[in-house]
């Protein structure tokens, strides 16, 4: 489960049998990710800073706009990496969160070379999807989007903000959830192992 924009100084360590890997520290995006520790073993997590915008310079501080965990699945052995991801808000540019996509992207491959990744999150990116969705599959990555809006609070900025890029996994769907108490509306993920994944076998990737 990734979380964003959360209190992390006060978030439990466990969740029903959901397990906290780690979050941002003295972050305002407050960034997390929660894991089932019988159906996966996370070995390390990591938080990583992207290339700021104005507004982040302003409302400081915002650098730590990545965070990933390097887990293996118990029950097939796969190894992926799962991340939660926070773009520029769109007082910045498409230019800029591009830069910050294929940033996180490289990161996440410095945390295991050739392994699956599912990174999901507020990507701010409601215009120009196409467009970013053909640069993502020539960077080597599937994006998927929701199969509904992901906000929907004000008129001029409704739209699909919240989906996940992929490499190595079919994303067979990305439901949005009724809304909570967050802006955003969650989103659930499904997905199974690539045919060319390495492990031995095949089974749900999603968190």
């Amino acid at each position: 489960m990734c979380l964003q924009e959360c209190d992390t100084e006060d978030l439990p360590a466990t969740i029903g049998n959901l397990h906290l890997a780690d979050a941002t520290r003295g972050n305002r995006l407050g960034l997390a990710i929660y894991y089932r520790k019988d159906r996966f073993t996370a070995y390390d997590t990591k938080t990583f800073a992207l290339k700021k915008s104005l507004h982040d310079r302003v409302l400081a501080p915002a650098h730590e706009r990545l965070i990933g965990t390097r887990v293996t699945d118990n029950e097939t052995d796969h190894e992926l990496v799962i991340a939660s991801f926070h773009a520029a808000p769109l007082t910045a540019s498409n230019s800029l969160r591009r830069n910050q996509i294929h940033a996180a992207h490289a990161e996440l491959l410095s945390m295991g070379g050739g392994l699956m990744s599912l990174m999901v999150g507020d990507f701010n990116y409601p215009f120009f999807t196409k467009s970013l969705t053909a640069q993502m599959k020539d960077a080597g990555y599937d994006l998927t989007m929701s199969d509904r809006r992901t906000y929907t609070r004000y008129k001029v900025f409704k739209g699909h903000f919240d989906f996940a890029t992929s490499q190595g996994l079919e994303i067979e769907s990305v439901e949005t959830l009724p809304r909570g108490a967050s802006d955003h509306l969650p989103i659930l993920i499904t997905a199974e192992y690539g045919q060319e994944a390495s492990g031995n076998g095949s089974g749900p990737a999603a968190p």
